[in-house]
């Protein structure tokens, strides 16, 4: 029996998550989570198999967590599920140690496989993505600017562009006020961006939110 921990911050579809995988008599839902807080601590006594994690959760969001999870002892496969069908975003969590990415409108059927796949040590990729990360992900010309950002700056952003404040960003990754504002001073110039609003936009240009 493969073991899945479900964390995913919208309860709707959390719900529709573990209803499918109680479909599948392979699968079973050994715990789930709502935040990456919650997610870390629940890993700490829930064995499983395979994590499908949200990348865009509130806290500690996905990004942020896979390396915390592939820290653990013996720990499970990270099977990234996101609304993000994006190359660059896929080839991000792979690079960082996630197993898998599929997309939240993927065939149920396929997500099924997905989580079958990385809990035997296999890797998965939305179909539909695979292509297209052969062709944008390699060629560094054709690359938009938020590939360039760190792991951290890339946090900043994402938190940024949700509407959380430098000091409510500060207290999230437990860092200092003027850390965040470093970050977002250099993600603002590798952007070559001048405000928050500017940030979201390209956020929504590129799929990021």
């Amino acid at each position: 029996m493969i073991r899945v921990l479900v964390a995913e911050d919208h309860t709707i579809v959390r719900e529709g998550i573990k209803q499918l995988i109680g479909l599948a008599k392979d699968l079973s839902v050994a715990g789930e989570a709502s935040n990456g807080e919650q997610l870390l601590e629940t890993l700490r006594h829930t064995p499983c198999e395979v994590v499908l994690l949200d990348i865009s959760m509130p806290g500690v969001n996905g990004l942020e967590a896979i390396p915390r999870i592939r820290a653990l002892n013996n720990p499970p496969a990270v099977l990234v599920l996101s609304m993000h069908d994006e190359a660059q975003m896929a080839a991000r969590a792979l690079k960082i140690g996630a197993a898998g990415y599929a997309t939240k409108d993927s065939d149920p059927a396929l997500l099924l496989t997905a989580i079958r796949k990385v809990a035997s040590g296999g890797r998965y990729i939305d179909p539909d993505l695979a292509d297209r990360m052969v062709f944008e992900v390699g060629l560094t010309d054709a690359r938009p600017a938020h590939t360039l950002l760190s792991e951290r700056e890339f946090s900043v952003f994402e938190r940024l562009v949700r509407g959380e404040g430098v000091n409510e960003i500060a207290h999230q990754l437990a860092v200092s006020s003027k850390t965040v504002s470093t970050h977002k001073a250099r993600l603002m110039q590798k952007l070559n961006l001048h405000s928050v609003a500017d940030l979201v936009k390209y956020a929504v240009e590129h799929k990021l939110l």
